[in-house]
């Protein structure tokens, strides 16, 4: 930025790179455009209005953000979420299931303990300790694992039940699934995929969460209903007798299932950008381009 001349900054998400290089481009008078903005909003109200004094223009994902940035200052457009754009045509249910050697007419119960290697430390053994409870009731149901490439192979070495990479299809053809919370809860929304939610983070980091986090509900499928829709479990309520319970009426037709499947259709058509605005690239490059020219 010291060395060309620069019209707009656009950033992406990254907040630990992008808000210093935000502030850096104000400082020049340099406009500045952020995609996916920061969930600044969930650790404290005051840093939204950091963000929003920092950037021209916000392109949010998440439905709720338009208002919180506008409120503070700034003008911020939703877009859509891009799991609606990223969907391709899944391996299909025998397929995948004959590579994992089970039975396609049996259910799927699909196990997503994080992409983070602290995150599979944490909650793999509870995860496969909840559905052996599953299992107890139901015999018939086949827990899958879903493998995250950004975790080491190692860390899966103790798993007892199968592995996938393709998280895509085992939320697509799962009866129900277990998932950390964070963006894989709307991926399951996004799949119809009825869930339950638990995370277990560092007795010391919880504590510190619970005096910064503002938000009602960890999960982001959750916040964008706007109610509790899928059971969450944090820190010592996440046991394997709990999660069963919660796991258990979601794998059959009944009240639950059909209440949690009714909530997840409302949320993904919430994802969706506006009627006629265009996939969220095309929203981008026009708000990108009229920066520009207003410079």
């Amino acid at each position: 930025m010291k060395r060309e001349r620069v019209d707009l900054v656009i950033l992406v998400d990254s907040p630990t790179f992008n808000l210093p290089l935000a502030r850096a481009a104000k400082r020049r008078g340099i406009k500045t455009f952020y995609y996916i903005a920061p969930q600044v909003w969930a650790w404290h109200s005051s840093r939204v209005k950091q963000l929003a004094e920092t950037s021209d223009r916000l392109a949010v994902i998440l439905p709720f953000e338009r208002q919180l940035f506008e409120d503070a200052g700034t003008r911020a457009v939703f877009v859509g979420h891009p799991l609606l754009d990223q969907r391709e045509a899944p391996l299909g249910r025998e397929a995948l299931l004959g590579q994992l050697e089970l039975d396609p007419a049996k259910p799927v119960l699909a196990l997503f303990p994080g992409s983070r290697a602290q995150e599979v430390r944490r909650h793999l053994a509870l995860f496969e300790a909840a559905a052996e409870r599953v299992r107890d009731a139901r015999p018939d149901v086949q827990p899958v694992i879903a493998q995250s490439d950004a975790v080491p192979a190692a860390l899966y070495e103790t798993a007892t039940f199968p592995r996938t990479g393709d998280n895509q299809a085992l939320l697509e053809h799962a009866a129900a699934a277990l998932v950390k919370s964070g963006t894989t809860t709307l991926q399951a929304a996004v799949s119809g995929t009825p869930m339950v939610i638990a995370y277990r983070m560092h007795p010391l980091s919880y504590t510190i969460a619970r005096r910064v986090v503002e938000v009602e509900h960890v999960g982001l499928v959750n916040l964008v209903a706007g109610e509790r829709l899928a059971p969450e479990f944090i820190q010592d309520e996440a046991t394997p007798g709990a999660l069963a319970d919660a796991l258990l009426p979601l794998l059959d037709e009944g009240p639950a299932r059909t209440r949690m499947l009714a909530g997840l259709e409302r949320v993904r058509a919430s994802l969706k950008p506006p009627p006629g605005a265009g996939d969220a690239a095309a929203q981008v490059a026009a708000l990108a381009r009229e920066l520009i020219q207003r410079r």
